[in-house]
């Protein structure tokens, strides 16, 4: 889910690798216990002859409504309308095949907007599976990695788990969050785990019908959605023309009294949802926007032309860096002439026009910046053409980079923003054990340098971490 419930209970502290927090969340957890249910108006259950109940038959305990909102609970659906109350089947959940929402497959850009500033989201299907238990079945799940950046800053992180159930309809079946200020973990708020807060909730129907009902999140008071169905077989605008078959649908959030649309597209998943100054979009999705390789070379031209500014800009050398600027503009204006994302392409304008400002004002704090943006929207665009392993290997360079920045202008939200959102991405990468334990330990050292403040110190690893970075070779 794209979408998130905003923080409730900061604990403070500082963030961890990834590995580490998620296993204080998990204590957390089991610590706490599980929420109460109540059944309300379920399908009665069928039982066997020796007792059981048959998966696909027993109805799903619902928990008790009461933390929601009077407002929130008037607009809730009648059970008639729901088609998320029976306990279904999972003979193969990592096969997922349900168009609405391929997780199994899925690697996406999203942007968008939270009160008219910038919103980024990088949605990654990770390497690793996890088994979950519930109502007695144990659940083999894909985890997807959503991280978020407002204002370019790492804003929040969650592990998704989802699994098929053999009807075609996918599970939701809990969710790891972290919520950053200033770089720094400030609540886990809206974590959840089925089995333990709760049920599992259908994400997306096998065969969603309009007047469908199901809550995409069922733990009131932890997180909480309802999407009704209203039209099905639509046709919106993507990356790469026309796609037919979208579903659109009203969601109604925990607490809130207004009804949010939301579209989801074949092979995309979520689509759209929001409005006005507060939106998400999706931009990029691969497999289904992916191209045929070779990157255009123009590509490789941004990317390479902002590391050089790094240096250029830095050292004051305003001639090669007006020169290079000059490079990557032609660049751009070759590949803005054919077919891009309209979103991306956008993005990608902003961020060159906004370098060519800096240069030409010979603002180096803005310039580097502004290389490193490029250099960003650059990556989103080659995602169209290169394995995600290639691209994910490609980020964890660029955030050496803007550490190398961060720590040089001795900003210590942004560094310790910077060392969490390298962990992040060391997590959609995987390496042998040998580089693996390698980059880990450089993080880790990482993470001790940015507690104390020792910049120059960050600097000197930082580099090292970009040329670990530059010759990692992760497995496809």
């Amino acid at each position: 889910m794209y979408r998130r419930e905003g923080p409730t209970q900061p604990p403070g502290g500082a963030p961890r690798p990834a590995a580490v927090l998620f296993a204080v969340v998990v204590v957390a957890l089991v610590a706490g216990g599980c929420t109460g249910h109540r059944r309300t108006g379920s399908p009665t259950s069928g039982p066997t002859s020796a007792g059981t109940v048959v998966a696909g038959s027993k109805p799903i305990p619902q928990p008790p409504l009461s933390k929601l909102s009077k407002p929130t609970r008037s607009r809730l659906a009648p059970d008639s309308q729901r088609v998320d109350l029976v306990v279904p089947s999972f003979s193969a959940p990592t096969k997922v095949t349900n168009p609405l929402f391929p997780i199994g497959k899925l690697n996406a850009v999203i942007l968008g907007e939270v009160d008219g500033e910038p919103l980024k989201i990088e949605t990654t299907l990770l390497p690793q599976t996890k088994t979950v238990d519930w109502d007695g079945q144990r659940i083999e799940a894909l985890q997807s990695q959503f991280c978020a950046y407002l204002k370019r800053r790492i804003t929040e992180v969650a592990v998704d788990l989802y699994a098929q159930a053999d009807d075609g309809s996918v599970w939701y079946l809990g969710e790891d969050v972290v919520d950053y200020e200033r770089g720094v973990a400030a609540t886990t708020a809206g974590t959840w785990r089925v089995g333990l807060d709760g049920p599992a909730a259908m994400i997306m129907p096998g065969h969603p019908k309009v007047g469908d009902v199901y809550r995409t999140e069922n733990i009131p008071g932890v997180a909480f959605e309802q999407v009704t169905v209203e039209r099905v077989g639509v046709t919106v605008t993507g990356p790469g023309g026309p796609i037919p078959g979208a579903m659109v649908g009203q969601e109604l959030h925990q607490d809130e009294t207004a009804l949010e649309p939301k579209t989801f597209a074949p092979g995309h998943g979520e689509w759209f949802s929001g409005g006005g100054h507060d939106f998400e979009a999706n931009a990029l999705a691969v497999p289904a926007d992916a191209l045929p390789a070779p990157t255009p070379a123009e590509l490789t031209t941004l990317a390479s032309g902002a590391y050089h500014i790094l240096d250029t800009a830095r050292a004051k050398d305003w001639t090669a860096t007006s020169a290079t600027v000059k490079s990557m503009t032609s660049a751009w204006t070759t590949v803005r002439a054919g077919k891009v994302p309209e979103r991306l392409g956008a993005q990608t304008s902003k961020a060159v026009d906004a370098l060519a400002t800096a240069v030409g004002g010979r603002n180096s704090a803005a310039a580097l910046q502004a290389a490193l943006d490029v250099a960003d929207a650059s990556l989103d665009l080659q995602l169209r053409y290169r394995p995600v392993a290639e691209i994910n290997r490609a980020r964890l360079e660029l955030w050496a980079r803007q550490l190398l920045v961060d720590a040089a202008a001795k900003n210590p939200a942004a560094v310790q923003g910077d060392v969490t959102t390298l962990a992040w991405i060391r997590d959609r990468i995987a390496i042998n054990s040998a580089d693996g334990n390698g980059i880990d330990d450089q993080l880790r050292y990482l993470r001790s340098v940015a507690d104390a403040d020792e910049f120059e110190v960050a600097m000197v690893q930082a580099a090292r971490l970009r040329e670990t970075a530059a010759g990692l070779k992760p497995t496809p």
